[in-house]
């Protein structure tokens, strides 16, 4: 039997990445020939171990923090959401050896968002918390839902602001800074900040958060990060870590790659389950 394809996520830190288990369900799943591994590589070694990593067979790549902006240059084409987005988070391999730069997270934060976990966006009030490119991935199919606003908040308002006004022709958003929330109220609230990795909470008012607020993090850990401990403790209606958005995003990665989509049902239901144990 020929060597498995080869697939990978790369990433800095990587350690704590479910994309192996969940592409190695897909992959039993839908009965591919492949192998999917996780790749720690240092910001400053990004070029170079993308470029090995594909001249020696490999078929394509996730892409997760620090590298979703930078790698974008290491492509030779762009899809519309990627370029959209100015991030890409998948990497696939043409056949004529051209990489192509695509983004699944927007469409796997709706998918889980809208099927999986039934959240309403038309016409609410909506936070983003982060102006990084994880909140860059999202923004544009977050505006194609209608909400009636969308706030970007981050620590550099300078950031934010230029995020908005590059998405400004999609929808009713703007920028501010955290210590300008105070007062306003949003409907739901998703945290795109890498400060889970941190351990640290964006410096959010208590008033931004209302007994029906929803709480999305994008982040997924084993157990509630400060973002979603912060959102159970001052009473929010539903709390949400980022697992759903997860699969759903590799699942669309792994119809790119293998032109054939999984069920995403099985696979959430098993990472649930052994989240719980």
């Amino acid at each position: 039997m020929p060597a498995p394809d080869r697939y990978a996520v790369i990433g800095h830190p990587i350690a704590h990445s479910r994309s192996p288990q969940i592409h190695a369900l897909f992959a039993q799943q839908t009965h591919q020939h492949m192998s999917y591994g996780a790749i720690d590589v240092a910001p400053a070694e990004l070029a170079l171990r993308v470029h090995e990593f594909f001249a020696g067979g490999g078929h394509g790549l996730n892409v997760t923090l620090p590298h979703k902006e930078t790698v974008m240059a290491l492509a030779g084409d762009l899809t519309a959401r990627a370029r959209t987005a100015g991030a890409a988070n998948t990497l696939i391999r043409n056949a004529d050896g051209r990489l192509t730069a695509d983004n699944t997270d927007g469409a796997g934060l709706v998918r889980d968002l809208t099927h999986n976990l039934r959240v309403a966006v038309r016409a609410q009030r909506v936070l983003l918390l982060g102006a990084g490119g994880a909140a860059r991935g999202i923004l544009a199919p977050l505006l194609q839902l209608e909400p009636r606003e969308l706030v970007i908040a981050n620590r550099g308002e300078e950031r934010a602001g230029a995020l908005a006004r590059a998405f400004a022709a999609l929808g009713p958003v703007r920028a501010t800074g955290f210590a300008a929330l105070d007062g306003a109220c949003f409907d739901l609230i998703i945290n795109a900040t890498a400060a889970n990795l941190e351990s640290q909470l964006p410096p959010l008012p208590p008033g931004t958060l209302a007994a029906t607020t929803i709480c999305y993090d994008l982040f997924y850990a084993g157990s509630d990060t400060c973002f979603t401990s912060w959102a159970r403790e001052h009473g929010a209606a539903q709390v949400h870590m980022g697992l759903g958005m997860l699969i759903e995003q590799a699942a669309e990665s792994f119809y790119l790659w293998r032109g054939v989509r999984p069920d995403t049902r099985p696979v959430l239901a098993a990472l649930a389950a052994s989240r719980a144990h």
